[in-house]
């Protein structure tokens, strides 16, 4: 089976300063194995076997002022190996004008997006951003729809509760594509918390410009759990279509707990009671048509 991983980490330790300073408490837990360089050379080595043909880079958060020095990176990276074959950036849209910066990003041709990390949670440990409702700033939705003069989608990456907010957000920007982060990122696995995010699911699933990115589903668990995989996969793909959802390693990360081709036999098994052209999509189609790689 051909399969594009829409989401994935290369990175120099001393670009990364929650790598390369103090330990900082992260969402995935203790990170020592990643805390060093994780280059392209190793990827491949991981991937090797798997059926993976392409590859979309997500940014990394390099420091701010380092934006574009991370996508000219992933360029001369590409230009020496063949991978990746397209790079999500990252922009500050709580500029007063984001353009600049997206000028200089265009520079660059492997951009396919620009990820803002919006999730805020009321566990200190899961915060990111600086307050819950960065999708409802004016603001933000008006640097977020200067996208489409790029051609470019927008990785979001709210919680459950913040889907609501993010609802408001797709519909300011209804040329934008939103690609949804790790399926919402479900933390909650009571029945209440998978309830609410459901609903939330639902609620931008609706929008026909939101797709699903089915990744990241060890991060709160910290195993490569295949019955829970399975479940995430089953939910979404209900809500989305398969043809709205496609697959992403979170690699290094997943690292921590599983090896890659485990990690992708866990979601193929998962997504296993789909037709064939179901898993195409959700394993090449979808990330082929939305990074345009």
């Amino acid at each position: 089976m051909k399969v594009i991983d829409a989401h994935f980490h290369v990175w120099r330790q001393a670009d990364l300063p929650w790598l390369s300073g103090p330990m900082q408490p992260r969402i995935f837990g203790p990170y020592e194995p990643i805390r060093r360089d994780y280059l392209m050379a190793e990827y491949q080595e991981d991937i090797a076997g798997t059926g993976v043909e392409k590859s979309v880079y997500v940014q990394a958060n390099w420091p701010v002022e380092q934006a574009e020095a991370e996508v000219a990176w992933l360029t001369d990276v590409a230009a020496e190996t063949g991978w990746p074959h397209g790079v999500v950036g990252y922009a500050d849209m709580g500029v007063d004008d984001v353009r600049p910066m997206l000028d200089r990003l265009a520079r660059y041709k492997l951009m396919r997006g620009v990820r803002q990390q919006f999730h805020w949670h009321e566990n200190p440990l899961y915060r990111f951003a600086q307050h819950p409702d960065l999708c409802l700033d004016t603001t933000i939705q008006r640097n977020i729809r200067h996208l489409a003069d790029y051609g470019w989608s927008f990785d979001l990456q709210v919680f459950a509760r913040q889907m609501s907010g993010a609802c408001e957000l797709a519909d300011a920007c209804p040329d934008i594509t939103f690609v949804l982060q790790h399926a919402g990122m479900l933390e909650d696995l009571s029945d209440e918390g998978r309830s609410v995010w459901r609903a939330g699911l639902a609620e931008l699933a609706a929008r026909p410009n939101v797709v699903a990115k089915l990744s990241g589903f060890g991060t709160f668990i910290h195993r490569n759990d295949p019955a829970h995989i399975a479940w995430l996969i089953a939910q979404t793909v209900e809500l989305f279509g398969a043809e709205r959802c496609l697959w992403g390693s979170n690699f290094p990360i997943e690292k921590l707990w599983t090896n890659y081709p485990g990690l992708l036999d866990a979601h193929v098994s998962g997504a296993g009671g789909l037709s064939e052209t179901q898993k195409h999509s959700i394993f090449y189609g979808t990330a082929s048509r939305i990074y345009r790689i």
